[in-house]
């Protein structure tokens, strides 16, 4: 068994350092007026500003830091359906028709995703089969009956026994479910692109500008910069990741911090099967990996609940030891070397589930866009079309599931 190598540059997400400043944004120094004002300029707010000015809306949006800098420059990046709750849990919360209702509307917007990224350009977008498999034998009487659900509605789902995943993927495991579809972006690339190409449609893109205050009224919405300017808007989102929580009295969601590595390029013909496979085990928390365009592995996984970043970052390089030995022993024949390693906080709800939409504590001129969980990206996707739907009044399938109305449930 060969040695993972270990020579990490720590503490810097890979994906900022890999990019660089990818365009500068003015703070925000005179008031402003406009239909939509999105608070957080990460990949939820570039999704939803993209969205909202691409059906002819004035948009701001505002960062109280550099754009995409947060979580989204943290992020893995893996787009899949599956939910950090089974099917067959949500199931038994929901019902089981809503339960495929979220489901279905993961796996329905994945394709949607990739082409927009392709269409952006210059961002990495890869069409990926999803692997999860039971890192414990006693898990996978739980996977078969999870299996059994997806098959039941449609999903594109294929048992692999022990001897098959041994045989297909090198993955020592009683048992696995090979998902599709799935996929891999660079979430950083990504969200720039799309807060340009909002620019280029009219929107006003501003960062390093704080929102001190927000201020429903009976027509629009009065936020208050730190600056001292002023925005007015018919509609605000509040998309600024598991920092949106400070505007809630009430808490709906855990902070956790994720922390992970990315390999040195590896050949493809020793990366196998997993040049097109993402990865995740049924421990919780869970290892996850992927590859990037560029032939390398990202990895993640040894979650805790430190939120603090200084606390945090002193573990970024014994957790990426961990997570690198836990890789090697995967997968024993591959040749790993870390070169960057990094943490990133996120927030995750009980069931999984995002929250999409007002709260009583405001009215309806202030929505949540709270895109929780392991799906992040792909519950951006989704909320932003929902948003859209509730400015203008219309009916959405998932409006009250992913409510906070359904906290009550």
């Amino acid at each position: 068994m060969s040695q993972p190598a270990m020579d990490l540059k720590s503490g810097y997400p890979f994906w900022a350092l890999k990019n660089g400043l990818l365009a500068s944004f003015p703070p925000l120094q005179q008031d402003q007026n406009c239909d939509i004002a999105i608070v957080g300029a990460g990949i939820t707010g570039a999704l939803i500003a993209q969205e909202f000015t691409t059906h002819g809306y004035a948009v701001v949006v505002l960062d109280e830091r550099d754009v995409a800098w947060g979580s989204t420059a943290a992020s893995t990046a893996l787009l899949q359906y599956e939910i950090d709750t089974h099917l067959v849990d949500l199931a038994k919360r929901y019902g089981e028709a809503d339960a495929v209702l979220a489901y279905r509307a993961c796996a329905d917007v994945i394709e949607p995703l990739l082409a927009q990224a392709r269409r952006l350009g210059r961002v990495d977008a890869e069409r990926l089969q999803s692997l999860y498999y039971a890192s414990r034998r006693s898990h996978a009487p739980v996977l078969a009956q999870e299996f059994a659900l997806r098959l039941k509605h449609g999903f594109a789902v294929e048992w692999l026994d022990r001897h098959a995943l041994k045989r297909e993927f090198g993955v020592d495991a009683s048992a696995g479910i090979l998902n599709r579809p799935a996929g891999g972006i660079d979430p950083y690339q990504m969200a720039y692109r799309l807060l340009q190409q909002a620019q280029r449609g009219g929107a006003r893109i501003y960062d390093r500008s704080r929102v001190s205050a927000i201020e429903p009224r009976s027509r629009d919405v009065l936020l208050r910069l730190q600056s001292g300017a002023q925005v007015r808007a018919r509609q605000v989102v509040l998309a600024a990741g598991y920092s949106t929580q400070q505007w809630l009295q009430q808490r709906y969601a855990r902070n956790r911090s994720s922390y992970a590595f990315v390999t040195e390029p590896i050949d493809a013909a020793q990366l196998g099967p997993l040049r097109n496979t993402m990865l995740w085990e049924s421990a919780r928390p869970y290892l996850y990996l992927r590859p990037s365009a560029d032939a390398r592995l990202v990895v993640g996984g040894e979650d805790d609940f430190i939120d603090i970043p200084a606390r945090r970052d002193r573990r970024v390089e014994s957790k990426a030891r961990k997570l690198l030995q836990k890789t090697q022993a995967l997968f024993p024949e591959l040749p790993l070397q870390a070169s960057f390693s990094w943490a990133g906080t996120f927030a995750e709800t009980s069931d999984g589930l995002p929250y999409f939409g007002a709260h009583p504590q405001y009215g309806k001129r202030v929505l949540f866009a709270m895109a929780y969980g392991g799906n992040g990206i792909t519950y951006s996707a989704i909320g932003a079309g929902l948003l859209r739907a509730l400015v203008e009044r219309r009916a959405h399938p998932l409006h009250t599931l992913f409510s906070f109305q359904r906290s009550s449930r």
